[in-house]
């Protein structure tokens, strides 16, 4: 265990301590807010990332969480300080909370290095929130503790239990087949979603903070207690308590995320059944740790990992029913032999350690390793002369006659021209057909928004066509499902095979292979390669000009490339 630190070898004791006038300053300013300097010379400070604004509804709980955590920060004999930080609401913003992920992570740092702060509670969960707090606050490499937002309650309609997202995509596919009235469709809209809480199915948001309890980065069981139940304010209080320790403790990012804790998080991703997303955020926190991690390594543990969580989109239940079962704890125990169990956490005890008296209570929900619900793990990565740098797909997810396909592709060359066409009586488009959207990544879209579950038809629809492969360089929320090849890369924007693709030519999916192939001979691919130039970019400026100057492809995780770096790098402030 790491020696404990001295008053003085505090952080925020270089602002707070020195007897000279600018840490008088320093002093006088803080007790103009009320505060005695008792209070906070010589204790831990600890930042409270806030990532709650009105707009962000899975967010909606957390002036009440802020409470809780500053209570625990102080009964520890630390010093809370509240910090907001930009908001990333996945449902209302747009044209997508990707682009302004690198931007939460950038304030997050920055907010920690310019501030007298000892050690950070990040409270966040929405689907980019949780990768955006924890790149920024690793590249600070301060002493932090996660404490995710929680899953909001069960959907209800007309004795059907809804699950966000999943259902809804599904349901809209009826209403726009003519099997569901508007007024059946408002009861869904008002009932999917009746608590605070981030997305109830397995969706980006779940999956991230499922993974970031696998790298260790949270107390256990954390992960998937519902917002709204009482555990999750004495969780949120019991983090306060241990980040105080883990101050005088020195117990930063870096120790925690290592090698063996990416790998620990990618067979929970596997087991879980976990959004597609989770591969760009890990990739992106991995670089910001310092640890190489390659699509090649999520594939090759996602044929060793079974699916164990039946959960939607994967699965038939949601993540109240889960956590009820056992949560994570009881489900990483099923994996154990997957597992590197040595792997430190922030409770103070290895991973093996917080799991080793977890239990299943509904071994439906939570399967055990000799009754998967299916026998390998949810994502799988393909490669080919269309996606020479990768692609991925939610294999547990699509109906099992399209796990090998060929078909001819309909392409639409950005989205626009998708929602201008895709419903059109007159499209040249059959169940066997290969729907192609182009334009859509980090550069092309910019963002690179969750626009991947791609309609299908409306005609289609009518015929009772529900699954048909879609590609693109898009991503798709977590919660959605289909046979969707999504993070094709390089992207179509910067001259990816997936800008050479025509209608009518024949692609061939092969997931059981891992190929996707674009059916045309290397010269008609030269010679088209030798025609395409690249499309003017719209006119763009401040934040937006700087993301698509600099960010980088989806098997690289999207984050800029000026920000790369060891952990902790950045030279601390100069105080004068």
């Amino acid at each position: 265990m790491t020696d404990r630190k001295k008053p003085e070898e505090l952080r925020s004791y270089r602002w707070f301590g020195p007897d000279d006038l600018r840490s008088s300053s320093h002093r006088s300013r803080t007790k103009q807010i009320g505060y005695a300097q008792e209070e906070f010379l010589g204790r831990p400070v600890i930042a409270i990332i806030n990532t709650w604004n009105d707009l962000n509804s899975c967010h909606s709980h957390f002036p009440e969480r802020v409470t809780d955590i500053k209570r625990g920060i102080t009964a520890a004999g630390g010093f809370a300080v509240e910090l907001p930080a930009m908001s990333l609401g996945e449902v209302l913003m747009k044209p997508t909370t990707m682009l302004y992920r690198n931007f939460l992570a950038m304030e997050v740092e920055e907010l920690l290095r310019a501030n007298p702060v000892d050690g950070v509670v990040l409270l966040a969960g929405c689907d980019k929130t949780t990768p955006g707090v924890l790149m920024g606050a690793v590249s600070m490499n301060l002493p932090a503790i996660f404490v995710p937002a929680g899953p909001m309650l069960r959907g209800n309609w007309r004795g059907k239990t809804l699950g966000s997202g999943t259902d809804m995509w599904r349901y809209w596919a009826d209403r726009r087949a003519g099997k569901l009235d508007q007024a059946a469709w408002f009861e869904i809209e008002t009932g999917i979603a009746r608590s605070a809480g981030t997305c109830m199915t397995m969706g980006t948001a779940a999956t991230m903070m499922s993974l970031t309890e696998a790298l260790g980065m949270t107390l256990p069981g954390a992960s998937a207690i519902p917002a709204v139940d009482s555990n999750h304010r004495r969780m949120a209080s019991a983090s306060g308590r241990r980040i105080v320790d883990m101050v005088w403790q020195d117990l930063k990012p870096t120790r925690f995320l290592t090698p063996a804790s990416f790998q620990n998080a990618i067979a929970v991703d596997m087991a879980v059944g976990g959004s597609t997303n989770a591969i760009i955020h890990l990739v992106a926190m991995a670089r910001r740790a310092g640890v190489p991690l390659d699509l090649d390594t999520f594939d090759r543990i996602s044929k060793q990992v079974p699916l164990l969580a039946n959960i939607r989109p994967s699965g038939a239940y949601l993540m109240e029913d889960f956590y009820y079962a056992g949560g994570l704890p009881a489900l990483m125990a099923q994996l154990r032999d997957h597992l590197d169990l040595s792997a430190p956490t922030v409770s103070g005890a290895t991973l093996g350690e917080n799991i080793a008296d977890a239990e299943i209570y509904n071994d439906d929900v939570i399967r055990p390793h000799n009754n998967p619900v299916k026998q390998t793990g949810g994502t799988a990565v393909l490669r080919g002369n269309l996606a020479p740098d990768g692609c991925v797909i939610k294999q547990t997810a699509i109906e099992d006659h399209l796990v090998r396909h060929r078909g001819p592709a309909v392409v639409f060359s950005n989205m626009a021209d998708l929602k201008a066409r895709i419903d059109d009586d007159d499209l040249p488009v059959t169940a066997d057909s290969v729907i192609v959207l182009q334009n859509a990544g980090p550069v092309g879209a910019p963002g690179m928004p969750e626009w991947g579950q791609l309609p299908i038809p409306k005609k289609l629809l009518r015929q009772g066509v529900r699954d048909m492969v879609r590609l693109s360089d898009a991503r798709m929320s977590g919660t959605s499902y289909g046979a969707c090849v999504l993070h094709i890369s390089p992207e179509a924007a910067i001259g990816g095979p997936l800008a050479l693709v025509r209608d009518g030519d024949m692609i061939e999916l092969d997931i059981p292979a891992r190929r996707l192939e674009l059916l045309i001979d290397e010269a008609e691919m030269a010679r088209r390669r030798d025609a395409w130039t690249r499309a003017a970019t719209p006119q763009q400026r401040g934040y937006a000009q700087l993301y698509v100057q600099h960010v980088n492809q989806a098997h690289e995780g999207c984050d800029f490339d000026f920000l790369a770096g060891p952990p902790g790098s950045t030279p601390e402030p100069v105080i004068f």
